[in-house]
C-alpha cells in the first residue's frame, strides 16, 4: 500500500474516523514550523488558521480596492460635471488640466486634434504624423506601457525626455478616432500594460464626446 492508496481509502470511506475516533488524538505528525510532533487535531486547527488569515487578506484587498474604485469613480464624476459645464474648447481643455493634473494626479497632459473642421492656433491643432494617426485608429482600448512613443513625448515639452511610461487614450466620432489625449509620466510603472482601462477609457469617451460639440 503507498500513500495515494490510502487517500483513496480514506476519500471512499469518510466515515472512518467516525468509527476510529480515539484515532484522532493519538496520531501524530510534525509541526509545519517546528517540526514538533502535534496531534491530527492540532494541525488541523493550524491549517483552519492558515485559510482564515488568507481569507482576511483577501478581504482586506477587496475592501482596500473596493475603496480604491470609489475614489476614481467619484474623480471621474467631478470631471464628468466640470465637462458638462463647459461651454467653449478653452473650457473644456482648461478642465482637463485641473482635473487631471490636479485630481488625478497626472503630471503631464497633451491633446492632439485631427480632421475637425474648426481649428484653432494651439498646439491642440499641431500637425500629426500620418504613422501616428494610423497607429491612434487601430487602437481599441486605451494604450498603457513604455513610453514608446516619441512623437507623443515631444508633446510635453521641456519633460519630453524624461516621460517613462504613457497613457494614450484615443478620441472618437462615429467609431473614427480624430484625437489623441495623452498623459505621461516620469515613473514607469504609473501607466503599464497590465492595468485596468474601464475608466481610462470612460474619461476618453466623456472628453471626445465634450469636444466635439466645439470641432464640428
Amino acid at each position: 500500500m503507498n500513500a495515494k492508496d490510502v487517500v483513496d481509502y480514506l476519500q471512499e470511506h469518510p466515515e472512518f474516523f467516525n468509527e476510529h475516533a480515539a484515532l484522532l488524538t493519538t496520531l501524530a505528525i510534525p509541526h509545519p514550523d517546528t517540526g514538533k510532533a502535534i496531534s491530527l487535531s492540532e494541525r488541523q486547527l493550524l491549517a483552519l488558521r492558515d485559510k482564515l488569515h488568507l481569507l482576511q487578506e483577501k478581504m482586506g484587498n477587496l475592501i482596500r480596492f473596493g475603496e480604491e474604485n470609489d475614489a476614481i469613480s467619484e474623480k471621474v464624476h467631478r470631471l464628468s460635471l466640470s465637462l458638462l459645464e463647459a461651454s467653449s474648447f478653452e473650457n473644456v481643455r482648461g478642465e482637463l488640466d485641473t482635473h487631471l493634473v490636479e485630481d488625478f494626479s497626472v503630471p503631464h497632459v497633451a491633446l492632439r486634434i485631427w480632421n475637425s473642421i474648426i481649428t484653432r492656433p494651439t498646439s491642440e491643432f499641431e500637425p500629426v504624423s500620418e504613422e501616428l494617426r494610423f497607429f491612434a485608429a487601430d487602437l481599441r482600448h486605451p494604450y498603457c506601457g513604455p513610453a514608446t512613443q516619441p512623437e507623443v513625448a515631444q508633446w510635453f515639452g521641456e519633460a519630453a525626455s524624461h516621460i517613462r511610461s504613457l497613457a494614450l487614450l484615443p478620441l472618437r466620432r462615429d467609431n473614427q478616432v480624430f484625437g489623441l489625449l495623452a498623459l505621461g509620466s516620469e515613473e514607469l510603472e504609473r501607466f503599464y500594460p497590465e492595468m485596468g482601462t474601464l475608466y481610462v477609457a470612460r474619461i476618453a469617451d466623456l472628453v471626445g464626446a465634450s469636444l466635439l460639440k466645439y470641432l464640428g
